[in-house]
């Protein structure tokens, strides 16, 4: 058998054990009990997750009452000033304040709607990679590989997440809001660490990451199409890996099976085909231009609902395009699920559309785009930018009530369903 078993399994010696003796017997049980826990936490140990993460966070006060109350009228205060820039209701409900571990805590329901299903593919892809003669003595463990994918997938999650607890300053700042609904959630800590950084008074960066947290909730609340739509791309790009078997068993012939933790020293990217298909390009293009979009109408309406109300706005939104530039947590965040490089050239062109079409057809006009992803711009749009608004002019006098329920249940993928299936 030799090399050709991946995982180590030959250097076993010579042929494959025999599964009657007891000493093999005895790894098997081990075996089952150490992939136990794995195997019954899904395509992500999460538990291994949260644990890792919070293991590598500062230490940290808690938020108190003041920092709640602030956060409360900065929101209150964004909310006001978005009225007059934006054709639609406030979409916040309650606000919060978090510190870096209740971010974790608060927005895993939605890191488990953006990671599992391209984590649930890896783990399909891994199972087989264990060898016949393998599945056969480890029996109902022979989805094995499911449990060391779980754990695998785990440990990468916890990093990544405690390196974006380190850094995000909302809940929606990786381009889209990840606490509950209608919820708009500031960090404090991270906050004055950002204002200290730019030497610019807290009072007004925690206002304009409040403007951009409450233009986003606004915007996910009146195109309820949008969450689907993204999640729709991830797991179409989803379907599409492959796993490369040679640079997996390389990967892993030098990790130790009992130290989780080495796992998120894996570069996955080296494991998986890295040539994407064209099903994954035309995913990756999707997921790119609708955030975007969604960055670009949301620099364009806080520009709008500031004016000249706060004195150090350029600044701020200066500060704001480095930070996507150099790679801030949105370009992290998408780059480590599915490795797309979000454009920053991209967000200032979808920035000049919606200005365009602002000046063209009107905020109701502007805001009627969202009402269905069939009349969004499209990446060949962001190419050239202001000839948007001319080309929708045609749509000015269209009834858009027709789309009213088609937004409310766009599909996210539906289209590999069989006619029975619904």
């Amino acid at each position: 058998m030799g090399s050709d078993i991946p995982f180590g399994f030959g250097n076993l010696g010579g042929d494959l054990p025999d599964p009657n003796d007891p000493r093999v017997q005895q790894m098997m049980q081990q075996l089952q009990q150490m992939m136990a826990q794995s195997l019954s936490s899904g395509p992500v140990n999460w538990q291994l997750a949260k644990q890792l993460a919070e293991s590598e966070l500062k230490a940290e006060n808690t938020v108190g009452p003041a920092e709640q109350a602030q956060v409360a009228e900065s929101v209150r205060l964004a909310d006001l000033w978005l009225d007059s820039a934006v054709n639609w209701p406030s979409g916040v409900t309650a606000t919060d304040a978090w510190t870096r571990k209740q971010w974790i805590t608060q927005t895993e329901n939605s890191w488990k709607q953006l990671a599992e299903p391209l984590a649930a593919q890896m783990g399909e892809a891994m199972q087989t990679l264990v060898p016949e003669e393998m599945a056969g003595m480890l029996g109902p463990m022979a989805d094995v590989m499911k449990g060391v994918g779980s754990a695998l997938f785990g440990a990468q999650m916890g990093q990544a997440l405690a390196k974006l607890a380190g850094e995000v300053l909302s809940s929606s700042e990786v381009g889209l809001p990840l606490g509950k609904t209608g919820v708009a959630a500031l960090l404090p800590g991270n906050l004055a660490a950002y204002a200290e950084g730019l030497e610019l008074p807290v009072e007004e960066v925690r206002l304009y990451v409040a403007l951009r947290e409450a233009a986003t909730h606004r915007l996910f609340t009146h195109a309820p199409w949008l969450r689907a739509h993204l999640l729709g791309a991830l797991e179409a790009y989803a379907r599409e890996i492959r796993i490369d078997e040679s640079a997996i068993e390389e990967a892993m012939s030098g990790m130790d099976p009992m130290d989780p933790e080495a796992a998120a020293t894996l570069d996955l990217s080296e494991v998986f085909k890295t040539e994407d298909t064209e099903q994954q390009k035309a995913a990756l293009s999707r997921l790119g231009t609708t955030l975007a979009l969604i960055a670009g109408w949301v620099n364009t309406v806080v520009a709008e609902a500031v004016g000249d109300r706060l004195p150090t706005i350029d600044r701020l939104m200066e500060a704001a395009r480095r930070r996507r530039a150099t790679g801030g947590p949105a370009e992290q965040t998408f780059e480590a699920l599915v490795g797309l490089e979000l454009d920053p050239a991209k967000v200032r062109a979808a920035t000049r559309l919606w200005q365009s079409l602002t000046e063209a057809r009107g905020i109701e006009g502007r805001e009627a785009v969202w009402a269905h992803p069939d009349l969004m711009p499209s990446a060949g749009d962001l190419e050239h930018p202001e000839g948007f608004a001319t080309v929708s002019e045609a749509l000015e006098d269209l009834d858009m009530s027709m789309f009213d329920q088609l937004a409310v249940n766009d599909p996210k993928e539906e289209d590999d369903e069989e006619p029975g299936d619904k």
